[in-house]
C-alpha cells in the first residue's frame, strides 16, 4: 500500500524546474520544426515565413506565460490523474443516468444523429443535388460518406461543449460539499459523450466500407484526431464552466454559436468551393476545420496528419493555449461557486 501511494506521489508531483525545462524543450524542438520545415506547394513565399514568424511568436509568448503560472496550470492535470477512478465511475453513472426511466434508454441519444444525417443527405444531395458541386471542387467520394465524416466530430462537439458549460450547474449539490474536488465535473460530461461518440465512428466505418473504402493503417488516425477533439473541448469547457456560473446567458450564446459553426466548419461543404485563399485562411483559423477534415483524411483520404504541418501546430499551439487559459480562469473563480450557486 504504501509503494503505490509512493508511486502515486512520485507521478502526481513533477518538480516546477524539471516541468518547465521540459515544456521549454518541447517548445524549442517545435520552433526548430517550424523554422526547418520546406512545404514545397506554398503557393508565396512571404505567406510561408509570415506563418514561421506566428508560430514562433506564439510559442515565445506560451514559454513566457508558462514559465509565470506554471503553478496555477498544472493543478488541474495533477487533480485529474489523481481521481482518475472517480472520474471513470462517474462518467459511467452520468450516462446510465441521462436515459434511465426510458423504455429505449441510450438509443434515443443515437437516433436524433441517426435522423439528422438522412435529412442533410436528403435535402443536399438528393434535393439540391450538392453532389455535382462537390465534384467540381475536387471531392470524389459519395456525398453521404463526405457528409457522415463531418457530422461525427460535429456531434460530439456540440453536445460535449453543451453538458460540460453546465457541468457545475447540474451538479451544483456538489460544487457546494467543500471535500469534493470539483475539477473532474467538466471532464466527467465530456467522456459520457465519448461513448455515444465511439459508436458513431463505427457507424461511420461501416458507411465507408459499404462504399468500398475500407480501412486501413491511416484510419489509425481516428484515435489521433478523437483525442485532439477531445482536449480541444475540454480546454473550453473549462472556460465556459467558469464563466456561465456568474453569467448565464452564455449558455444560450453558445447554442447561437454551435447554430452559426455548423455552416462556418465545412461540414455541409467544402472548403474548396472558396477561391479566395484569403477566405480559406479565414476558414482555417476555426480549429474545427483540422478535426474534421482529419477525420475524412483518416477514413478516405489516405493522408497523414503530420503532412499538414502548419495547420497541425496551429491547433495544438491554440489548444495548448486555450487549456492554460481554461485552467487559470477556473482556479480564480473556484472560490466563488459555492456562494453563486
Amino acid at each position: 500500500m504504501k509503494d503505490k501511494e509512493k508511486k502515486h506521489h512520485i507521478l502526481t508531483r513533477i518538480p516546477k524546474p524539471a516541468g518547465i525545462g521540459i515544456f521549454y524543450g518541447i517548445c524549442l524542438l517545435v520552433a526548430v520544426l517550424v523554422l526547418t520545415h520546406n512545404n514545397p506547394l506554398a503557393p508565396d513565399p512571404r505567406t510561408e515565413e509570415l506563418k514561421k514568424f506566428c508560430a514562433c511568436a506564439l510559442l515565445t509568448l506560451a514559454c513566457i506565460i508558462f514559465g509565470i503560472y506554471y503553478d496555477r496550470m498544472f493543478i488541474i492535470p495533477k487533480e485529474l490523474f489523481q481521481s482518475r477512478e472517480l472520474i471513470w465511475k462517474l462518467s459511467k453513472n452520468d450516462f446510465k443516468k441521462r436515459y434511465a426511466g426510458s423504455y429505449l434508454g441510450f438509443l434515443w441519444a443515437l437516433v436524433q444523429p441517426v435522423v439528422t444525417v438522412l435529412m442533410y443527405y436528403i435535402v443536399f444531395d438528393r434535393v439540391f443535388q450538392t453532389r455535382s458541386q462537390m465534384i467540381a471542387s475536387g471531392v470524389e467520394v459519395p456525398y453521404v460518406l463526405y457528409l457522415t465524416a463531418g457530422l461525427v466530430p460535429w456531434f460530439f462537439f456540440s453536445e460535449a461543449i453543451t453538458n460540460g458549460t453546465n457541468a457545475l450547474l447540474e451538479y451544483s449539490y456538489l460544487v457546494k460539499k467543500v471535500v469534493f474536488n470539483i475539477s473532474i465535473l467538466p471532464i466527467i460530461k465530456l467522456i459520457a459523450a465519448t461513448f455515444i461518440h465511439l459508436f458513431f465512428v463505427g457507424v461511420l466505418l461501416v458507411v465507408a466500407a459499404c462504399y468500398g473504402y475500407y480501412p486501413t493503417i491511416y484510419t489509425l488516425q481516428v484515435v489521433y484526431y478523437s483525442f485532439c477533439l477531445f482536449i480541444l473541448v475540454l480546454a473550453m469547457s473549462y472556460c465556459t464552466c467558469a464563466i456561465v456560473v456568474f453569467f448565464r446567458d452564455l449558455a444560450q450564446i453558445i447554442n447561437i454559436g454551435l447554430q452559426v459553426g455548423m455552416w462556418a466548419t465545412p461540414i455541409l461543404w467544402d472548403i474548396g468551393m472558396l477561391k479566395d485563399d484569403n477566405m480559406i485562411t479565414l476558414f482555417k483559423l476555426n480549429p474545427l476545420v483540422y478535426i474534421v477534415n482529419g477525420y475524412r483524411n483518416a477514413i478516405y483520404g489516405n493522408e497523414w496528419f503530420f503532412e499538414h504541418f502548419y495547420s497541425s501546430t496551429y491547433f495544438w499551439i491554440f489548444t495548448v493555449t486555450l487549456f492554460c487559459t481554461g485552467s487559470l480562469i477556473f482556479k480564480r473563480l473556484k472560490v466563488h461557486f459555492a456562494d453563486v450557486l
